[in-house]
């Protein structure tokens, strides 16, 4: 729920989610924390109080946190036992077809079609899982899952192995998975196979590992920024970033900087 400029995190994943052609989201929650599903909520009397004080553009803004057709699921994890327990809680939701996963604290920017549109173009030509990779430097590889292919063609590759945060002497290359999956259905079911790994949590890499022995998996080389928005710095970097591609803020916002940083000099 944190904010980058004048919409939470949550929302920006949302508007990736239906740009791809999603329209069922299914938000995997913890069951102290309501201010997600209280979001997404319609707020009648806000609406109501907006409009009566001529406040249109603040309006449009609460009226359109999910467009008429998509719906929202909220589903509690009862406990945090990784993210592939968190996906496993989608199950009954999802049914028997391939769906998408995105983590809301990567934080893809892109001028043109987010990253899971591309993701969900690559799967219909193909028809194989696909997920987003990025390289990073080769110290860092203990700090996310990594992935082989055997051949990378222009932005993506097939998946040979996967391993979840390899020590580097152990990494088979720099091509780091991040927050966003275009998966089988099967993945549930191998889900409920797989036993607690890395952290005493159950890892969807484990269960994609299992994945790659039936079906064809492609590592996706996306177009577009990431930012680590669990972090500090990615949250200023993305703050900082959509204010400059803002139309109302980037002017300002680019004097700002440069009066900031003449100061500091």
């Amino acid at each position: 729920m944190l904010p980058i400029i004048d919409r939470p995190l949550i929302q920006y994943a949302v508007d990736e989610a239906i740009q791809a052609g999603c329209d069922t989201l299914i938000f995997i929650t913890n069951r102290y924390k309501h201010a997600v599903a209280d979001y997404f909520d319609k707020a009648y009397e806000l609406e109501q109080k907006l409009e009566r004080a001529g406040k249109t553009e603040q309006l449009e803004l609460v009226r359109h946190v999910l467009p008429n057709g998509v719906r929202a699921v909220f589903v509690t994890q009862a406990e945090a036992l990784g993210l592939g327990h968190a996906v496993l809680c989608a199950k009954e939701i999802v049914g028997d077809e391939p769906f998408a996963v995105l983590l809301p604290d990567d934080l893809i920017y892109n001028r043109g079609d987010g990253a899971l549109k591309q993701m969900t173009d690559l799967n219909a030509s193909t028809g194989a899982s696909v997920i987003a990779v990025e390289d990073v430097p080769h110290e860092q590889t203990a700090s996310y899952g990594i992935v082989a292919t055997d051949a990378f063609d222009g932005s993506h590759g097939r998946i040979s192995a996967i391993v979840e945060k390899p020590k580097p002497e152990d990494a088979p290359s720099d091509l780091a998975v991040v927050g966003r999956y275009v998966l089988s259905p099967k993945i549930f079911e191998l889900l409920e196979a797989t036993g607690t790994g890395a952290g005493g949590e159950i890892q969807l890499t484990d269960a994609i590992a299992q994945l790659l022995k039936s079906e064809p998996v492609d590592a996706y080389r996306f177009e577009g920024r990431r930012f680590d928005c669990g972090t500090h710095l990615g949250l200023v970097e993305a703050t900082i970033r959509f204010a400059l591609n803002s139309k109302k803020l980037a002017k300002p916002a680019r004097q700002k900087l440069q009066e900031m940083l003449a100061e500091d000099d």
